[in-house]
């Protein structure tokens, strides 16, 4: 039952890798695990994944410990069991004191973009520690559009990440294996799996300008359907060049 739940996540977990050659022989992959479905689900594919690559790689789990107060340590440390005992896969807690920072210390309003940047920092610093070379995230095609459309109204710019990217001041390659993947994929085989998921604590939690994004495209959807497939391919199109260059200002 759990090897059929998870066929088409390696379906396309493959094409990804395949895609944009993101596993390569001997390959250390530090996999970052925050809890919830998404990385949890990925680390379970690239587990299963690694049985028939043809690609030989190892892999590390990475938790950044946000240290908040009300964080569930049963919650952790099921999870931290069925990583090392039934994945096989060596799974490490790095301590922080972000939530300290973010809400105590600083009183940040609208802290989800720092928190990403300082648990991002976490991870690679770690990652740098155990001698990974790539950093695995599970963003998935859902977040691809999501970012897309953050970008383009909070930052008048037109930008998602990338599936693969060089990081030059820590020399580890970040892979995003999820690319094909969309979240109601996810949420369905995390539950088909019975994956032991952290409850998610941070206050901001479902009150972000992601969620509100997340939201939008629903609406969009079921307004438009099939807009949320069209919208994913527009981020794929060949045809770049067809938006006006801004005026050359003269001296």
């Amino acid at each position: 039952m759990e090897g059929k739940a998870l066929q088409l996540i390696l379906g396309k977990v493959r094409k990804a890798v395949t895609d944009y050659n993101m596993i390569e022989d001997n390959d250390h992959i530090a996999v970052g695990v925050s809890g919830g479905k998404d990385s949890l689900l990925m680390l379970t594919a690239l587990s299963a994944y690694q049985k028939f690559s043809p690609q030989k790689f190892h892999i590390t789990a990475i938790t950044v410990d946000m240290g908040f107060k009300e964080t569930d340590y049963g919650e952790l440390e099921a999870m931290s069991e069925y990583i090392e005992n039934k994945l096989r896969i060596r799974h490490i807690i790095e301590k922080t004191d972000i939530a300290y920072i973010l809400f105590e210390a600083r009183k940040e309003k609208s802290p989800c973009s720092l928190c990403s940047k300082m648990r991002r920092g976490a991870l690679n610093a770690k990652a740098v520690e155990i001698g990974a070379n790539k950093l695995a995230l599970g963003h998935h095609s859902d977040d691809m559009l999501q970012t897309f459309l953050l970008s383009m109204i909070y930052e008048s710019r037109l930008s998602t990440f990338q599936p693969v990217s060089y990081m030059d001041r820590t020399k580890i390659t970040l892979i995003r294996p999820f690319l094909y993947v969309n979240e109601k994929e996810i949420v369905s085989v995390s539950q088909k799996l019975r994956l032991p998921l952290l409850n998610n604590v941070c206050p901001a939690n479902k009150h972000t300008q992601r969620e509100y994004m997340k939201e939008l495209i629903d609406k969009i959807d079921a307004d438009i359907p099939g807009a949320r497939f069209r919208m994913k391919e527009a981020l794929k199109h060949p045809e770049r060049r067809n938006l006006f260059e801004a005026p050359i200002k003269n001296n």
